[in-house]
């Protein structure tokens, strides 16, 4: 998910819409724009984060088959997403 912070200042983008939407296309990445001081897309973009978690833990549980328990965890259970994201760590993106 790549989102683009502080909507609201327009005279200040470093980072045209344009080309935040086209990276985000080329890397295969959802991309939404925010303000937090206009309160716009906030809760729509932890409620994404929250959604491609689900998505990704079922994805799970299904290419587990049978042993499904191992792979959902219960009420209260962490969910560890680290050696998910670990891909998009060496590919060092927003790295100089």
């Amino acid at each position: 998910m790549l989102v683009g912070n502080k909507s609201d200042l327009r005279h200040l983008v470093a980072v045209p819409t344009d080309d935040g939407s086209a990276f985000a296309e080329k890397e295969a990445l959802y991309f939404m724009e925010t303000s937090a001081l206009e309160a716009k897309n906030v809760d729509n973009a932890f409620a994404e984060v929250l959604t491609q978690i689900y998505r990704m833990m079922s994805k799970k549980a299904v290419e587990a088959g049978d042993d499904m328990s191992g792979s959902v965890p219960g009420k209260g259970e962490t969910i560890n997403v680290k050696d998910d994201v670990s891909a998009l760590k060496r590919m060092g993106c927003c790295s100089s």
